[in-house]
């Protein structure tokens, strides 16, 4: 075994990890989930405007429910003044039909206008139901999606315990100048620090090295380090 050997096992730990993290932070149901978030907020959306609507309506019905009582009690007041006998002019017991009448014509145009509004809630209510419905079913499948990224979350996080484990049994073995060396460089060089030549090809950037290089690393000693001249990373060989 070279000297190497370890620390690409090591970068193959790493890679690893970062692969798992990758895949943790990009699980399909985060994304399901985001346009289910999305579908949601954008019902929620149109509920709270057609329930703004329906209020608006709702607060004219009872402008005029209010209206209505107060002219049904009026005039049920005459009509009992009327009919009590108290009054014995005749103008004024026509008079008094007369607003009574009024009063029933008023009241008859005010319950139109109320069936009217009533009219305009149908379709809101048949609206806000369907919202209802349909938010539901999108916080089910919310749920049912959260439960699944937890799920992935735990299975990747028991594999990426089981790979820092093993990461940490290899750095153990391994030069305490060579490893902060591979730390510095895996930081600077996008998580790869050291990859195998192969050929005049260098295994991380593939690239290949000018034919000078490669004569100089061949006199080399095998565990001399060696950096690619275009990555900077160290060279396996």
């Amino acid at each position: 075994m070279s000297r190497w050997d370890p620390l690409l096992d090591l970068q193959a730990h790493d890679t690893s990890l970062d692969q798992l993290q990758h895949r943790r932070r990009n699980l399909p149901q985060r994304a399901e989930l985001e346009e289910v978030m999305a579908a949601l907020a954008k019902v929620e959306a149109g509920a709270a405007d057609a329930t703004a609507q329906r209020q608006a309506l709702a607060r004219d019905q009872q402008r005029l429910e209010d209206e209505i009582g107060s002219l049904t009690e009026k005039a049920a007041q005459h009509d009992k003044t009327l009919y009590s006998g108290t009054v014995g002019n005749p103008r004024e017991l026509q008079a008094m039909q007369d607003e009574i009448a009024a009063l029933k014509r008023r009241i008859s145009q005010l319950e139109d206008q109320e069936l009217e509004l009533m009219e305009e809630m149908e379709p809101i209510d048949a609206e806000l139901a369907t919202a209802a419905a349909a938010g539901q079913e999108l916080d089910q499948r919310a749920e049912a999606l959260r439960a699944r990224i937890a799920e992935a979350e735990v299975a990747i996080d028991a594999e990426a315990a089981q790979v820092r484990e093993e990461r940490g049994q290899l750095a153990a073995g391994i030069d305490a100048t060579l490893l902060a060396e591979y730390d510095q460089l895996r930081a600077q060089a996008g998580g790869i620090a050291v990859a195998r030549l192969v050929g005049s090809s260098c295994g991380g950037c593939h690239l290949s090295l000018s034919a000078v290089e490669i004569d100089r690393i061949k006199k080399l000693p095998p565990d001399e380090p060696v950096h690619c001249e275009e990555c900077g990373r160290l060279l396996a060989r």
